[in-house]
């Protein structure tokens, strides 16, 4: 599974711009990666991880903002077509997926 939190925060005044940075920092601490700007991922084992991890980084949401977090299948997220323009780097590969038999 995958959860992909995607966020409008304010960044108009300095406590805004540092309510940005600490939400962003722990998205980072719970092993989230940054996809674009403001669109950030994380593999979880399974659905009960992933619903663990999107109550976890709900609760820290500013109380000026929105985040919405989408939770889909490995296979939906190996769906996703990346377009890069010459100026850009290309995606990162998409971690190894473990299987258990």
């Amino acid at each position: 599974m995958w959860v992909i939190a995607m966020f409008d925060l304010p960044t108009d005044t300095p406590a805004a711009r540092k309510a940005y940075a600490t939400f962003r920092k722990r998205l980072l601490e719970d092993g989230f990666g940054m996809m674009q700007y403001s669109v950030y991922a994380r593999h979880c084992a399974s659905i009960e991880n992933a619903d663990a991890h999107v109550r976890r980084m709900g609760a820290q949401l500013p109380p000026e903002g929105e985040v919405r977090f989408l939770i889909i299948t490995d296979r939906q997220y190996g769906r996703i077509h990346v377009f890069t323009g010459k100026k850009r780097r290309p995606a990162p590969p998409s971690p190894a997926q473990l299987e258990f038999f």
